[in-house]
């Protein structure tokens, strides 16, 4: 992954399982949100590829890639949704854009997706009318309306309070139990990290690649690298040295 010259991340090279919740992991700056945004398409790497089952993401046809990005759903940091829309107008735009269903239909679907994520009775709010924790569950069900294989969170706690930070975990594990989709999440917090990733890649700024792959709860324990172990261990050095637990 790179810009012009400049590399960001080199020698990536890791799978994501069918149904497991994969958490991109690593310090601030080191790429990861970047990584999400080649993994969905938004950019193509300087070298190398994306594969869904076996099938190239850039080597494919434009036509091939809009039918693999159909199966793909992404929640992104801010929410990213439109102020002057209502949660349902929202979370329906994408059945309006990529589908010939009725309105009828479209409203139903879209009362169900906001029903899954705790927003039943929100449709005519507007996101200036709701919490932060609240666009946040909003911004899943827009990325869950066209029912995706895949669904991409970047960095669903950032800029929640410990209690909605939670919610928004055990919704992840929900949906992953109930709609059996396959999750990808970026986020550098531990509390998230160790609740509901089944496995990890560390990105690593300095060297600028990867370096720890597994299981994060392993990878803490048992870890030969410094910087994986330190990573994942602050919360308890912080709380040893009468500081505040991360």
């Amino acid at each position: 992954m790179a810009y012009g010259s400049f590399v960001i991340q080199r020698d990536l090279d890791f799978v994501v399982e069918r149904g497991e919740v994969f958490v991109i992991m690593g310090g601030s700056g080191c790429g990861k949100s970047t990584l999400l945004n080649h993994m969905v398409g938004l950019k193509q790497p300087a070298r190398g590829d994306v594969v869904y089952d076996g099938e190239s993401f850039w080597g494919s046809p434009p036509e091939a890639r809009d039918g693999l990005r159909r199966r793909l759903g992404v929640s992104f940091q801010a929410g990213a949704l439109w102020s002057s829309m209502t949660l349902a107008e929202n979370v329906g735009l994408p059945l309006q854009t990529f589908t010939r269903l009725p309105a009828r239909q479209i409203r139903e679907i879209v009362s169900l997706k906001l029903a899954l994520v705790g927003l039943a009775g929100y449709e005519e709010f507007y996101p200036s009318e709701v919490s932060g924790g609240m666009l946040k569950r909003a911004g899943v069900a827009r990325a869950m309306a066209l029912d995706p294989d895949i669904l991409f969170f970047d960095e669903p706690s950032a800029g929640l309070d410990p209690i909605s930070s939670r919610r928004l975990d055990d919704l992840i594990l929900e949906l992953r139990d109930s709609l059996g989709a396959t999750m990808v999440v970026v986020t550098h917090e531990l509390a998230s990290i160790f609740t509901i990733a089944d496995n990890a890649v560390f990105l690593d700024a300095e060297t600028r690649t990867m370096i720890a792959y597994g299981n994060p709860k392993t990878l803490r324990d048992e870890s030969p690298n410094p910087t994986v172990r330190t990573f994942l261990r602050r919360g308890a050095v912080d709380a040893a040295a009468g500081g505040a637990t991360v």
